[in-house]
């Protein structure tokens, strides 16, 4: 009987474990099933609606479409700027499968390091990833073809240059999303760019799209037409190109327009740039020296100094100066540019045809510091020209009340104030015509009526002052075109060493003219920065004019007188 009690029980210990046990795991249940619910109650109410924006994101995108933009045509309807269709490639990284695979088969294809290629197919945080855009369309029909899972293409119109390396500093660039960094393609970036639409790509479960909508339809930039000529912008970069072979300046530009109008007729730097490949060419060469680069103009500045002292009815042409061949002034002494010149008797019209910087200066004194810098703010030095080019600098021209003494013996003769090529053009475009400066511009139907600066008698009287720089005893006697009269001026000038001196070793050499003489149809400017070898401007860049003009006056049918 005792027997039976203990095992009777140990049954019931055995059973009452088992109860406990199996409540316990039915309590358990119940909780986890509990949370369950409240975990999905709180993710369908509370968290609802940030969870189907997710699943929504997973399954479509948005894409901008840019718009093509305008193209940019030359006087004549060639064409400059063009946008063409290329292709843009991306990734869903959630279904590429083996992306070290997939990157080595594209690599070629795109031109692009293996390496980063993989690192973006890798990317597991994103289920969509641009590879690169605006890539050759043949490519990416090679791409299309090998037809792997996750890997997309879309057409987008891309910015190409067809002349290549033409007036590319003047033109400018444009970024990845189609927007103008640079040059006129920044300047007239409303005009060009147009408006980008939106699209909205929608994919089943498994990423592969089903739906393409164009949710807002790009539309295309407008075209933009410049009074640039092609054949003579050519013909001025080939020109500026010799000059950079037979000099090796640090750079150079030029300018051709015509007076009457303001029209730029070729706007030419040195070196030249691929606009199809800017990022290969050092930062001095993107420059627009033309508007951008400031510069001590040297002789070539004489010409205003004696257009003011003849409106202020100071001097004629035939006026004589008795003077030696130096002249102190203040703390400077005066000197020539060349040995043995200087010295007797010179009229008005020999000294700015022989450049003599004394006989200019004893000028400059006659006008007075008032009166001369009132002419140099007339002529529109310091300020901005109000061409439709960005990036133009104002030049340097002190105030006269921090004139020293020895400005006004510095100032006439071009030194101690920096003026820009296209100040020049615009400052000589007013002697050329008839005394009214031309608003200068590169965009067809730009500009306005221009201002007058000096009376047309004036001006009449200091073209035929500069006649005589081309002619006999001129500082440019050598330059000529059979048919016609021309007229200029040289300028060779220290460049400022940065200490308050000059330096002795470097120049800028630079020449400004018109033709024909009497009735200007044509301005053209010149100006080397730095030249090796002879530093005159009358060596470097004289001749540089005599070959632009040489081509453009039959070129632009200009007849002989």
């Amino acid at each position: 009987p005792g027997a039976h009690r203990g095992r009777g029980t140990r049954r019931l210990m055995t059973g009452t474990l088992v109860e406990r046990r199996i409540g316990l795991l039915f309590a358990l249940f119940l909780i986890a099933l509990t949370l369950g619910v409240m975990r999905a109650a709180w993710l369908g109410t509370v968290k609802s609606g940030d969870l189907s924006g997710k699943a929504v994101t997973q399954q479509t995108e948005d894409l901008t479409v840019p718009a093509r933009r305008g193209t940019i045509f030359d006087r004549h309807g060639s064409e400059l700027a063009v946008s063409e269709d290329a292709t843009t490639v991306f990734a869903n990284p959630f279904l590429i499968k083996d992306p070290g695979a997939v990157a080595g088969k594209l690599s070629p294809i795109m031109d692009m390091d293996p390496g980063k290629l993989l690192e973006l197919l890798s990317d597991r945080d994103t289920g969509f990833v641009y590879l690169k855009r605006k890539l050759d369309p043949n490519a990416g029909e090679e791409i299309r073809k090998l037809k792997i899972e996750g890997i997309g293409t879309e057409a987008e119109p891309r910015r190409t240059y067809p002349q290549k390396r033409m007036a590319s500093q003047l033109i400018g660039s444009v970024g990845t999303d189609n927007f103008g960094l640079a040059g006129i393609e920044q300047q007239h970036e409303k005009t060009l760019h147009g408006a980008d639409g939106k699209r909205r790509i929608v994919k089943d479960a498994l990423g592969t799209p089903i739906q393409i909508v164009d949710t807002r339809p790009s539309a295309p930039g407008g075209d933009l037409s410049l009074t640039l000529d092609s054949a003579l912008q050519e013909r001025t970069e080939s020109v500026l190109a010799e000059v950079g072979r037979d000099f090796k300046p640090k750079g150079a530009t030029a300018i051709v327009a015509d007076p009457r109008t303001g029209d730029i007729l070729a706007l030419a730097n040195w070196p030249r740039v691929d606009a199809n490949s800017i990022e290969k060419s050092p930062a001095y060469a993107l420059q627009n020296r033309a508007v951008a680069a400031s510069y001590e103009p040297g002789s070539t500045f004489k010409a205003f100094t004696i257009s003011g002292a003849l409106e202020e009815k100071l001097v004629t042409p035939d006026t004589p100066f008795t003077y030696g061949p130096t002249l102190q002034v203040a703390d400077r002494e005066i000197r020539e540019s060349k040995e043995g010149q200087g010295g007797g008797t010179l009229t008005v019209s020999q000294i700015l045809a022989q450049s003599s910087n004394v006989g200019t200066v004893k000028i400059g004194i006659e006008l007075g510091k008032e009166k001369f810098a009132k002419w140099v703010s007339r002529f529109g030095f310091g300020k901005g020209t109000g061409v439709d080019i960005p990036g133009e600098a104002t030049g340097i021209v002190p105030k006269v009340e921090d004139y020293s003494g020895s400005s006004i013996g510095n100032l006439p003769i071009g030194q101690g104030l920096a003026v820009t090529p296209i100040q020049m053009m615009r400052a000589y475009g007013a002697i050329a015509n008839g005394g009214v400066a031309p608003d200068m511009h590169v965009v067809k139907g730009g500009g306005g009526p221009g201002k007058r600066v000096i009376s047309a008698g004036n001006a009449a009287r200091v073209r035929t002052m500069l006649e005589g720089v081309l002619g006999a005893g001129g500082t440019a006697q050598q330059v000529k075109v059979p048919g016609y009269v021309l007229a200029g001026k040289t300028g060779t000038a220290e460049k400022p060493d940065g200490m308050g001196g000059y330096s002795k070793s470097k120049y800028v050499a630079s020449f400004i003219g018109f033709a024909p003489a009497k009735a200007p149809r044509l301005l053209v400017s010149v100006m080397v920065d730095e030249p090796g070898g002879s530093i005159y401007g009358a060596d470097v860049a004289a001749p540089a004019f005599q070959k632009i003009v040489s081509f453009a006056l039959p070129y632009l049918r200009i007849p002989p007188r």
